[in-house]
C-alpha cells in the first residue's frame, strides 16, 4: 500500500518536477502545500473539538495531529541520517490545543531541515523499517503521510462545521 501511494505521489509530483530541476525541491514543494493546510487546521479547530473523533476505535482530532508531528520528526530525522524519535512521542505528551500547535509547528521545522539538503545527499541511503531507501524517498513518505492523514482532518474539520484550509478562496481575502 505504502509503495503505492509514493508511486502516485511520485506521478503526482511530475509536473513540479518539470518547473523543477531539482526532485528535493518538487517534493518540498508538495510537503509545504500540506503542512501549512495541517497547521492552518490545527490552528482553526476550537479547542474543545480536539477530543472530537468521529467513530469509536480511531484517532482524536488532537491525537491526529500528534500524530503527524511524531510522524515528521520520525521520518526527517531519518531522511538526514539522524537517530529518529518514536514516532508515537508526541502523541503520547502533547494533550492540550497549544502543545499540539506548537509541536506540530516545530516537527515542521525539523522537517525543513530535511528538505533543505540538495539532491547528492537526497540520493544517500538511509534505513527506512528496516530496508534500504533514498533520503528522498523518506521525504516522499513524510508527504504521502501527511497527505494521507490531511485527508482525515478534512473530515474531522467538515463533522464539526469548519471549511478545511484547502477549500477556501484563494487570493486576497
Amino acid at each position: 500500500m505504502l509503495k503505492r501511494a509514493v508511486t502516485i505521489l511520485v506521478f503526482a509530483a511530475s509536473p513540479l518536477l518539470a518547473q523543477s530541476s531539482s526532485p528535493v525541491a518538487a517534493s518540498r514543494m508538495l510537503w509545504e502545500d500540506v503542512t501549512n493546510y495541517l497547521v492552518q487546521s490545527a490552528k482553526d479547530m476550537p479547542e474543545e473539538k480536539f477530543s472530537f473523533r468521529p467513530t469509536a476505535g480511531v484517532r482524536s482530532f488532537g491525537e491526529l495531529i500528534g500524530h503527524v508531528a511524531g510522524a515528521q520528526n520520525m521520518f526527517c530525522a531519518i531522511a538526514l541520517g539522524e537517530k529518529p524519535p518514536a514516532e508515537d512521542a508526541v502523541e503520547k505528551a502533547a494533550t492540550t490545543k497549544d502543545a499540539l500547535v506548537k509541536a506540530l509547528q516545530a516537527s515542521n521545522d525539523n522537517c525543513r531541515r530535511a528538505y533543505a539538503q540538495g539532491d547528492a545527499d537526497a540520493a544517500g541511503t538511509v534505513s527506512v523499517f528496516g530496508r534500504p531507501q533514498s533520503r528522498l524517498y523518506v521525504l516522499m513518505i513524510n508527504a504521502t503521510h501527511d497527505n494521507e492523514h490531511y485527508g482525515n482532518v478534512v473530515t474531522y474539520l467538515r463533522m464539526n462545521g469548519i471549511v478545511p484550509p484547502s477549500s477556501r478562496p484563494r487570493g486576497g481575502n
